[in-house]
């Protein structure tokens, strides 16, 4: 899925494309602008996206297998909610309709089904 076609989606839920296109781009835009100011993104289902720099480091060229420097970056990494962990795995079936990151609702108990 690309973002055209998340913009659909949305849209089909909400009945109006441009509605769906303005919260579909403020919504990456937030995201992006957090993780670059260092800031963690969770979202609570889906997963959390975290900045982590990497230290400069010594390499070595393959074809040569002469000593090369990387130099320090700052990478995002993802890790994926236990929710949507589970859907991959199989653990847990994904809703046929509904929203699939929604916590299941709690029964009379207090416990979840």
């Amino acid at each position: 899925m690309n973002k055209a076609q998340l913009i659909k989606v949305v849209a089909a839920a909400t009945g109006d494309r441009a509605q769906a296109a303005l919260a579909v781009e403020t919504t990456f835009d937030a995201i992006v602008r957090a993780v670059a100011a260092g800031e963690p993104v969770s979202i609570t289902g889906f997963g959390s996206l975290t900045p982590e720099d990497r230290p400069a480091r010594a390499a070595r060229n393959p074809q040569t297998g002469e000593p090369i420097s990387i130099g320090a970056s700052r990478i995002v990494k993802y890790r994926p909610g236990a929710r949507f962990k589970d859907f991959m795995t199989g653990r847990r079936a994904v809703p046929e309709s509904g929203n699939c990151i929604q916590k299941d609702p709690k029964t009379a108990t207090g416990a979840r089904p």
